[in-house]
This record gives structure tokens, C-alpha cells and sequence, in this order.
């Protein structure tokens, strides 16, 4: 199986820094209650000094939306939703171990953060423009179909697991109790994201250890090295 982004993506979005983990052996009956907590007061502190729309990485995704030819303030990428919503509630709702880890990873460092149920995926992910065919399922289980020309993530199956590229993930895909192997993928463009993905790749990697004593597999994607295979 792989993961891996267009040529047409990669050129028309050469900033992409894109980090992307491989992992099994998750589980729903594990606390990370302690984890979500150090990367939730990291995003507490840097919300104090501002509100999330001046971060660095949100004003880069917010450009991307706009060349997307979307409306930044209607379609926010998933890092924008969550701090956000932790803005003005304080917390965000408890989901499964993993998502909840992933959300918090993701407003400490601005970036968003998919995780995705392999055994919901044929053959593998790209990430590509879509020709307006593929199905999208939401999480009320209502099918869409992505507007032509919009990033998608998709598979042999014509299913597109995300939306709108960080807007919005499917419902087919999404980590549930079942939920055994994963790809965690996060992407950034902002000036410092050939620092920050391997960084926040390095967290995600250390937590799954620590929480679930998973031997993960990553990689850092770009337009040199497109392609990340993982064995399923």
C-alpha cells in the first residue's frame, strides 16, 4: 500500500512539506489523557498570545484554500476548526484514544493531522485533483461527490477519503473501535514546515509507543520523494 501526492500537486504547491506514519496494533481501550494534556497546554499558551488566524501555519493553509479557489473563511483546513472550536470551548470532545491524540498533536502544533483506517482503503492513497466521479461519504452517511478540480485523497476504489485536501475527512475512513492499522498523514506550507512536520511526525511516532507500544513506520514526503509504501 502507499500514500503519495501528485506531480500536479507538487507543482502547483512546491512549499508542501507532507509527513505520514504507519502504524498497527491500535486499540480503543487505552487512556492518553496525560499526552493530550502536555500538547493541549501548548496550544493554550501560544492561543494566548492570539487567536489561531494569525499562526503562521494557518495563514499558509489559508493561501492554499484560496488558490483551491475556495473561500478561506468558509472552508477552514481541519487545524484552523479545532483550535477554533478549543478557542472558545476550552476542550474538545472526547472521539477514540487515537483521534483525541491526533487532535491535540494537532492544536499544539497549528498543522492538520488525518487519521485513517487502512482497512477501509484499496490499495492505497494519493492525493490529486479530483475529477468530480469519486465518492465521498460524510460522517451522517450521506454521499457527495468532490467538485472537479478540488484535492482530494482517493484510492483504486474511486473513494475519496478527504475533502477540500485538509478540510474535511470522510466518514468511510474514519478510526472507529475496530480500528487496528492506521496512516497518519499531516501537511504544512508554512516558512518553517521543513522544520515543524518532522517534528511533529517525531511526536506522533514517540506517542504511539508510548500510549499503544507500536513500532511505527515514517516518512517525509516531497516532490523529489513523492511515494510512501508500507507494507499491508
Amino acid at each position: 500500500m502507499h500514500l503519495q501526492h501528485s506531480p500536479e500537486v507538487w507543482a502547483e504547491y512546491p512549499e508542501l512539506v507532507a509527513g505520514a506514519v504507519f502504524a498497527t496494533g491500535i486499540t480503543a481501550d487505552v487512556s492518553a489523557e496525560s499526552r493530550i494534556a502536555v500538547y493541549t497546554a501548548i496550544a493554550e499558551s501560544r492561543l494566548a498570545d492570539g487567536p489561531e488566524t494569525g499562526f503562521p501555519e494557518i495563514q499558509a493553509w489559508r493561501r492554499g484554500f484560496s488558490r483551491m479557489g475556495l473561500k478561506p473563511t468558509q472552508y477552514r483546513c481541519a487545524s484552523e476548526a479545532l483550535l477554533r472550536r478549543f478557542r472558545k470551548e476550552g476542550v474538545l470532545p472526547r472521539i477514540h484514544p487515537l483521534i483525541d491524540l491526533c487532535n491535540a498533536i494537532s492544536l499544539a502544533f497549528a498543522i492538520p493531522v488525518a487519521a485513517i483506517d487502512l482497512s477501509r482503503i484499496s490499495k492505497g492513497l494519493d492525493v490529486r485533483h479530483a475529477d468530480g466521479t469519486e465518492v465521498y461519504q460524510t460522517f451522517s452517511g450521506e454521499t457527495e461527490h468532490p467538485d472537479a478540480g478540488e484535492v482530494i485523497f482517493t484510492d483504486a476504489a474511486g473513494r475519496a477519503h478527504a475533502r477540500r485536501w485538509t478540510n474535511r475527512q470522510s466518514g468511510y475512513s474514519a478510526v472507529r473501535d475496530t480500528t487496528a492499522t492506521v496512516l497518519i498523514v499531516t501537511e504544512a506550507m508554512h516558512d518553517t514546515a521543513s522544520a515543524d512536520v518532522p517534528e511533529l511526525v517525531a511526536a506522533v511516532t514517540g506517542e504511539l509507543g508510548r500510549v499503544w507500544g507500536s513500532t511505527p513506520r515514517s516518512a517525509i514526503l516531497s516532490r523529489s520523494t513523492p511515494r510512501f509504501e508500507f507494507p499491508i
